[in-house]
C-alpha cells in the first residue's frame, strides 16, 4: 500500500480546513512517501517560506526512523547525542518535534509521514491527523 496523490491532497485540504477552525496560523503541509520522497506540499497564504523545510524535516524524521514526532522529541531529550547523531546521518533533514506523524498500513508497515508546520507542534499534529483520518488514513502522532 501507498499513499495515493489523491489522499495527499485530501490531507493537506483537511489540515488546512482544521488549522482554520481552529484559528491556527498559517500552515504548510508536506506528505511523504515510505522513501522519503514528496507526494505532495502546500503553504497557506502568510506562511513563510522556509515552512517547506521544517514540514518536510518533521515528516522526514518520522518515516526514516519509523517514530513519530512526539517519540522523536522525546528521545532527543533523553538522548540528545543520538538524534544529533541521526542529523548528521541525514543531513541535518530531521526535526524532531510534533508535527511530524507517522503513517502506518492496516498491517502496521510504514507507508509514509505527514509534516505540518506553522502553529504550535502540538496543533500542528492535530491538523495532521484530521487531514489523515478524513483520507482514511492511519496517523500515529
Amino acid at each position: 500500500m501507498s499513499i495515493s496523490l489523491r489522499k495527499a491532497r485530501t490531507v493537506i485540504r483537511k489540515a488546512f480546513e482544521k488549522g482554520a477552525e481552529a484559528g491556527l496560523k498559517p500552515l504548510s503541509v508536506v506528505v511523504l512517501d515510505a522513501g522519503g520522497h514528496v507526494i505532495a506540499f502546500e503553504r497557506q497564504d502568510g506562511a513563510s517560506p522556509g515552512r517547506f523545510a521544517i514540514a518536510q524535516g518533521k515528516a522526514y524524521g518520522a518515516v526514516m526512523l519509523g517514530m513519530a514526532g512526539t517519540a522523536q522529541q522525546a528521545r532527543a531529550e533523553a538522548q540528545a547525542y543520538f538524534m544529533s547523531c541521526v542529523n548528521g546521518v541525514f543531513g541535518g533533514q530531521v526535526v524532531p518535534v510534533p508535527g511530524g506523524v507517522l503513517v502506518r498500513s492496516a498491517k502496521g508497515v510504514v507507508i509514509g509521514a505527514v509534516g505540518v508546520t506553522g502553529d504550535t507542534s502540538d496543533n500542528d499534529a492535530l491538523a495532521a491527523m484530521a487531514g489523515l483520518e478524513a483520507a482514511n488514513l492511519i496517523g500515529e502522532i
